[in-house]
């Protein structure tokens, strides 16, 4: 940390707050334009528990780094549109790895948006609430490369999922299953070919997990044939070909 002479006020913890938690705070003027835009909560050992910042020189406090008597934060809060509410949550281990992010994505002062990361700080998985109801209802599952892999989501909102999407290495669409009884268990399913074509589509018709009755498409989405297994035997015995 570097600090730069006249630029530093020393001064003790009845200043700003009066908590008693800080042997010391250090103001610091970073830009050198006249205005305080640090201040640096340290301990009596000289370690630092809290960096809060204005970032645009508004005179309001839009970031705020907590430590645990590390080098690095454990947690920085972030008020994305300086409306004077932090809107942005990071959680870090005590190494200074990247964990976890929280957003207020419309500004709303609700979090509905959360990112995940691994060890190797990729990407591992993220939890959106698209409609705000403080339930996350849709979950995006990344690979190794950080692209996306499967997703689901509950699109009923009754923290059930009741749609699965399956993507390819280059991230096309490979398939979706639904649940349209609302047993939590999938019994219709769609496969594409080129991400958006549907090529067939598989139907549970009597719930027992296994698809009975097939539809298939051609390149235009036209229908070209059904397939029935009519008495669940696993065996297709009944196939009607449309006309052209």
């Amino acid at each position: 940390m570097t600090f730069y002479g006249p630029t530093i006020a020393f001064l003790f913890t009845t200043f700003l707050t009066g908590a008693s938690a800080w042997a010391e705070i250090v103001q610091i003027d970073s830009d050198f334009d006249g205005k305080m835009d640090e201040w640096h909560y340290q301990t009596d050992d000289n370690k630092i528990e809290k960096i809060e910042y204005d970032k645009n020189g508004d005179g309001k406090i839009d970031q705020i780094d907590t430590y645990d008597r590390g080098e690095k934060p454990i947690k920085v809060e972030i008020d994305r549109d300086f409306d004077g509410v932090r809107d942005q949550f990071q959680f870090y281990s005590t190494s200074g790895k990247l964990i976890r992010i929280e957003k207020d994505q419309e500004f709303k002062g609700l979090i509905d948006r959360k990112e995940f990361y691994g060890p190797n700080q990729k990407l591992q998985r993220i939890e959106v609430d698209r409609n705000r109801d403080g339930s996350f209802d849709t979950l995006q599952f990344f690979d190794e490369n950080e692209k996306l892999q499967r997703a689901e989501f509950d699109t009923d909102n009754n923290n059930a999922i009741d749609r699965w999407e399956q993507y390819g290495s280059d991230e096309s669409l490979l398939s979706v299953a639904f649940d349209t009884n609302g047993d939590t268990k999938p019994d219709q399913w769609q496969h594409f070919k080129a991400s958006k074509i549907l090529e067939n589509a598989g139907f549970d018709t009597n719930n027992d997990g296994k698809i009975d009755r097939w539809k298939y498409y051609d390149p235009n989405g036209k229908l070209i044939r059904i397939e029935m297994d009519r008495n669940h035997d696993g065996k297709i015995d009944f196939i009607r070909r449309q006309p052209k």
